[in-house]
């Protein structure tokens, strides 16, 4: 077996969330994308790029060692490696057909310790290629890594041999986590998971008593609400992600349970969610300050310094936030979300371990209301995250709902992301009902046009 050393602490929590997954579910980590190519690249040329990404590319080459599954390593990059790209003619179908294509190579588990983390299949029609399926384990790449690879693949079919010296590795990422300085970043941020543990109040979507085990996904698609997030961003001074947030926030807010009250209402009634999506609650929830308070489990992408910025592996790691002011107007909303979720991803590299380890110290801990993750891509990704089911007439918003590919994650997870023509929400629930999911969706969409005097 060749050297072996510590995962990343980003490879860490992926480990984490799937080391105890049933043979039946171990797919689950994966990740399909349809990526379609240039015109006029033959066969060959695609065969040549994917192999030039596999050598540029530690994570690509990476195997691990898991068979102990609290200690596990990553192994030395491969030296050597053969990049097998597969046919298959899609003729016979559209997006569609190579969307279900790229799925069922997805629904293969990995064996992290005998193959590489990622599997590809050329699609051609009428024997030209026209698009590549990729399908990579969440261990091997994150959403933007992902992007970088598909933006890395265009660049090398179109202009061969000019991308540069490669990027650092997950092993070099790993020793600077583990070293001196990110020693102290890790105490830095275990010392915020305290801070915010210790304030959040105890509140959770109460859970629908006829829908026990079930897990939903619907995905809101909507270009009003781009434009909405977009203005009221720049009339606040916060980022869209922050306003985007916040709508989410305040509306499960105002489905919460805190003690015997619901948040966002004084009398533990829930508000209508209308005029500045305030539900027009003014009280303060359970009496001790913490009806107004909402703790948030946000996605951080981690991606802050140049240094490990263009790293292909997983960095995405879960960080608490607690947002203020969720009874209050939406502007005060906003920043409140905008400047908790700064506030949080300054911590968001961080142990796993010893998380678990000050939760299982710390009484009563209470669990994240709700889950976000804006989803970040490197510039000119041009939608390729995942965009959702197209827009309706006019640009009118859509509300799809899917069969979940995976149920890792927590309980109710916003996934958003932003297009050059619309905003995507795609949220994936368990324990409630569609007309739960559909009013948690709705609500966020009438909040950001309503506050930005669309309606």
């Amino acid at each position: 077996m060749t050297e072996a050393g510590p995962l990343s602490l980003g490879q860490l929590s992926v480990w984490h969330d799937i080391r105890d997954l049933p043979p039946a579910r171990r797919h689950e980590p994966n990740n399909a994308a349809v990526w379609a190519l240039p015109p006029g690249v033959g066969v060959e040329a695609v065969r040549a790029a994917v192999h030039t990404l596999a050598l540029r590319h530690p994570s690509l080459r990476t195997r691990y060692d898991v068979n102990d599954p609290d200690n596990p390593r990553q192994l030395s990059p491969d030296d050597g490696v053969h990049a097998s790209v597969d046919l298959t003619d899609g003729s016979d179908g559209g997006a569609e057909r190579a969307e279900e294509t790229a799925l069922a190579l997805a629904a293969r588990p990995f064996d992290l310790g005998r193959e590489h983390g990622w599997r590809a299949r050329l699609l051609t029609r009428g024997g030209a290629p026209s698009h590549l399926l990729f399908v990579k384990h969440h261990i091997v790449a994150d959403a933007w890594a992902q992007e970088q690879l598909h933006q890395e693949l265009l660049r090398e079919l179109t202009a061969p041999g000019r991308l540069g010296p490669p990027p650092h590795g997950p092993a070099d990422l790993a020793a600077d986590q583990y070293g001196p300085a990110g020693q102290r970043r890790q105490l830095a941020a275990l010392a915020h998971w305290e801070h915010v543990l210790s304030r959040a109040p105890s509140a959770g979507l109460p859970r629908d008593a006829d829908a026990p085990g079930t897990v939903l996904q619907a995905t809101l698609r909507s270009a009003p609400a781009r434009t909405a997030a977009r203005a009221i961003a720049a009339r606040e001074g916060v980022s869209v992600a922050g306003v985007v947030l916040a709508a989410f926030a305040g509306a499960v807010a105002r489905r919460c349970d805190v003690g015997d009250t619901v948040m966002g209402s004084a009398s533990g009634s829930s508000g209508s969610g209308s005029g500045s999506g305030n539900g027009n609650g003014n009280g303060n929830g359970n009496g001790n300050g913490n009806g107004n308070r909402l703790m948030v489990q946000l996605m951080s992408a981690n991606r802050f310094t140049a240094r490990w910025r263009d790293v292909v592996t997983s960095m995405n790691q879960w960080v608490p936030a607690l947002i203020e002011h969720t009874d209050s107007a939406f502007a005060d909303l906003a920043r409140a979300a905008h400047w908790s979720a700064l506030a949080a991803f300054r911590h968001g590299v961080h142990d796993v371990r010893a998380v678990a380890a000050l939760r299982a110290r710390v009484p009563h801990v209470p669990e994240p209301a709700c889950a976000f993750n804006f989803v970040a891509v490197p510039p000119g990704a041009g939608g390729t995250a995942g965009g959702g089911a197209a827009t309706g007439p006019e640009g009118e918003a859509t509300l799809v709902w899917e069969e979940p590919f995976t149920t890792i994650g927590p309980r109710c997870y916003a996934r958003a992301v932003e297009d050059e023509h619309a905003l995507s929400v795609r949220l994936t629930a368990k324990d409630l009902r569609r007309e739960t999911c559909a009013a948690l969706l709705g609500d966020l969409h009438e909040t950001l046009l309503t506050a930005a005097g669309r309606v």
